[in-house]
C-alpha cells in the first residue's frame, strides 16, 4: 500500500521548506500541549482554495490562484511521490521549426480515435507553446542541441516535437520548477497527509475536504470557497501498472461519491514496455526508446510490429500493448524483448541515464542486452468530467490534469500530452477558480455521510481488474466483474486506517470502469473487446456515469 506520512512536523519531501503555514516546525519535545494544540488550530486553517494533489496541474493551478487569495496545496504522501515525477517520455509541443499546431492538434485527434473533443485538443496544442515558454522563463531547464531546443519523436507524432529534460526526467524537471515558483508565493501553503478522503458539501455545492492524518488517526475538515482535484491517476488498481502506489483513483471515486459526472473511464491506457523482471518493480520503459529506435521481438528473436500496423514500433500504444499480448499468447512466452542494443552503452546512458541506471541495479545492461518488457496500466483518459476551464457538474469543485475529462485524449492518449495537458489545463481550471471565487463566500459545510467500505481485499479487487478489465475484453467477463464487485458487503468500520480509504477507492474504480466498459458495446482506442471488435457510429459518444444512476452516451 502507499506509503504514508508518519507524522506532519517531520515528515518533510526531500524539497520542501520545514515551514507551514508562516509557522517554524520544532522538534515534538520542544512544543509544550498548550503550544502544541495552538499549532495545531493554526495548521486546521481554512484556506480560499484547496488544491488536492500536488503534480504538475495542481502546482500549476496554485501558482494561478495564488493572486486572489490563500491556496493550500494537499499532497498524499510527499511532494516528490505524484505521477509527474514518473513522467519520462517528455512533453509535447509544436515549437521546432518544421513543426505545426495544425499538425499536433491532427496527431492528437488521430490517436483519439473518433472520441477527441476537438476545442479541448485545440486549446491544449495552441496554448502548448506560451506555456513552454513560461515553464523555461521560470528555471525548466529542457534538453538542448548547442543553444537549440532538442525534439524527439514518440509514437503516433508526425513530427519530432516531444521535449525532454536530463533525458528522461521530464516530470520531475517540470514539477521541481512549479513547486519552486509557488512556493515562491506568499499566498501558497503546502500540507502533506496520507490521504483525502472525501468531498464536504454544502447544498449540492463542495465546499471543503476531509483529510486522513495517519499519525493521529485522525478526520480533519478543511473547508474552501472553491475545490480542485489534481490528485492523478488511478493506475494501482491494476496488478501491473507503472503509476506509483498512491494512484488509487481518490479523486474520481470521492467525486462519484458526492455526485459529480464520471466520464469515459473505461479507457485506460497501457503502456506497451514495462520492465518485465521477477523481483523488479514495473518499471516505465520509456517511448523515447523506440524513438530513438528501439526494436520489439518476441520470444524467438522475430521482430513483429510490422505485421499489426504500419508504423511498427511507433504505432499507437493500444496497438501496441494488444500486439505484444498477442505475440504473449502465440509464443507462449511470459514477456517480450526491447532491444536498443545497436545504439551503444554510451548512447543509452547519456540520453536514459535514470532508465539505464534503473536497469543496471536490477542486472540489466541496456546496451548489452534487450529488455523483457510486458504492458501495464499506465493512464487514464477518463475520470471527473469538465468543461474547457476545469468546472464540473458540482457547484464548486473543479479538477484538472488525469484526474479529469475534458475530452482532449478521446479514446486513447497520444504520447506525451499527459504534462502538457496538466500545465495548460491546470492553469486555465486555476483561473476559473479564481474568477469565480467572489461567489462562492460561503463556507457552511455539513458533515459528510458515514464513510463505509468493501469487504474484501485489495490482491482480489486488482487481480479482477487485471482478469477482466484489463487489455484485452469480453462481455462475460465485464458482467462477471460488475457482479462480484456490487455483491461485495459494505460495512461501516469504527477505526478505518489508510489500507481501508485506499481500497475503498479502488473498489469504486474498477466497479465504474467494469460498468462502463460493459456498457460499451464496441471496441475504440483502448477499449477492446473481442465480442464487438469493431467500432460502432453510435457509440461515438462519450461514456457518462452519475451515482445511483445507469450508464449513459452523449
Amino acid at each position: 500500500m502507499p506509503r504514508a506520512a508518519t507524522n506532519v512536523y517531520h515528515f518533510m519531501p526531500r524539497f520542501m521548506p520545514r515551514c507551514f503555514f508562516g509557522l517554524k516546525l520544532y522538534p515534538m519535545a520542544q512544543i509544550g500541549f498548550g503550544k502544541l494544540a495552538m499549532l495545531e488550530s493554526q495548521l486546521r486553517m481554512n484556506p480560499d482554495f484547496l488544491v488536492v494533489g500536488a503534480g504538475v496541474a495542481g502546482l500549476r493551478a496554485a501558482i494561478e490562484l495564488a493572486e486572489a487569495g490563500e491556496v493550500l496545496v494537499v499532497a498524499k504522501d510527499t511532494l516528490h511521490e505524484s505521477s509527474s515525477e514518473y513522467a519520462q517520455g517528455g512533453i509535447a509541443v509544436a515549437l521546432s521549426d518544421d513543426d505545426e499546431v495544425e499538425l499536433h492538434e491532427q496527431d492528437t485527434i488521430a490517436a483519439g480515435d473518433g472520441l477527441c473533443d476537438r476545442q479541448a485538443v485545440h486549446a491544449l496544442v495552441e496554448q502548448g507553446p506560451v506555456a513552454i515558454q513560461q515553464l523555461i522563463e521560470w528555471g525548466a531547464a529542457f534538453d538542448r542541441e548547442g543553444s537549440r531546443l532538442a525534439f524527439t519523436r514518440e509514437g503516433a507524432h508526425s513530427r519530432s516535437r516531444v521535449l525532454h529534460a536530463h533525458g528522461d526526467s521530464t516530470g520531475r524537471e517540470i514539477a521541481l520548477t512549479l513547486y519552486r515558483k509557488a512556493s515562491s508565493l506568499p499566498n501558497v501553503r503546502f500540507q502533506s497527509y496520507a490521504a483525502t478522503t472525501d468531498l464536504l458539501m454544502s447544498q449540492g455545492s463542495v465546499c471543503g475536504a476531509i483529510v486522513y492524518d495517519e499519525a493521529t488517526h485522525e478526520c480533519v475538515p478543511i473547508y474552501a470557497r472553491a475545490v480542485l482535484l489534481a490528485t492523478g491517476s488511478l493506475g494501482r488498481i491494476y496488478l501491473e501498472t507503472t503509476n506509483p502506489d498512491i494512484a488509487t483513483g481518490d479523486g474520481v471515486a470521492m467525486a462519484w461519491r458526492a455526485g459529480a459526472e464520471i466520464s469515459d473511464i473505461e479507457f485506460v491506457q497501457f503502456h506497451p514496455t514495462a520492465l518485465h523482471i521477477k523481483g523488479a518493480p514495473r518499471f516505465l520503459l520509456s517511448e523515447a526508446l523506440r524513438g530513438e529506435g528501439a526494436h520489439l521481438i518476441n520470444s524467438l528473436g522475430e521482430r513483429f510490429m510490422g505485421g499489426y500496423h504500419p508504423m511498427g514500433e511507433l504505432a499507437p500504444r493500444d496497438v501496441v500493448s494488444r500486439a505484444i499480448v498477442s505475440e504473449l499468447r502465440a509464443t507462449n512466452a511470459p514477456h517480450v524483448f526491447l532491444d536498443l542494443t545497436h545504439r551503444g552503452c554510451e548512447f543509452i546512458r547519456a540520453r536514459f541515464p535514470r532508465i539505464y541506471e534503473t536497469c543496471l541495479r536490477y542486472g540489466l545492461d541496456l546496451g548489452k542486452e534487450p529488455a523483457p518488457v510486458h504492458p501495464a496500466a499506465h493512464y487514464a483518459m477518463g475520470g471527473v468530467h469538465t468543461d474547457l476551464e476545469g468546472h464540473t457538474s458540482i457547484h464548486g469543485l473543479y479538477a484538472a490534469g488525469e484526474v479529469a475529462c475534458t475530452g482532449v485524449h478521446g479514446a486513447n492518449r497520444l504520447a506525451s500530452n499527459s504534462l502538457l495537458e496538466g500545465v495548460v489545463f491546470g492553469a486555465r481550471a486555476g483561473a476559473a477558480m479564481r474568477e469565480s471565487a467572489a461567489l462562492n463566500a460561503s463556507r457552511k459545510c455539513v458533515d459528510a455521510a458515514e464513510a463505509v467500505f468493501p469487504c474484501t481485499t485489495e490482491e482480489r479487487v486488482r487481480r479482477l481488474a487485471w482478469d477482466d478489465c484489463g487489455i484485452i475484453r469480453t462481455g462475460e467477463q465485464l458482467e462477471s466483474a460488475c457482479k462480484q464487485l456490487q455483491s461485495d458487503r459494505m460495512t461501516p468500520y469504527s477505526s478505518a486506517g489508510l489500507s481501508d480509504y485506499c481500497l475503498r477507492n479502488m473498489h469504486t474504480i474498477a466497479l465504474l470502469i467494469a460498468r462502463c466498459a460493459f456498457a460499451r458495446r464496441e471496441s475504440r482506442g483502448a477499449h477492446f473487446r473481442t465480442d464487438f471488435p469493431e467500432k460502432k457510429q453510435e457509440f461515438e459518444k462519450h461514456s457518462v456515469v452519475v451515482k445511483d444512476h445507469e450508464v449513459q452516451f452523449r
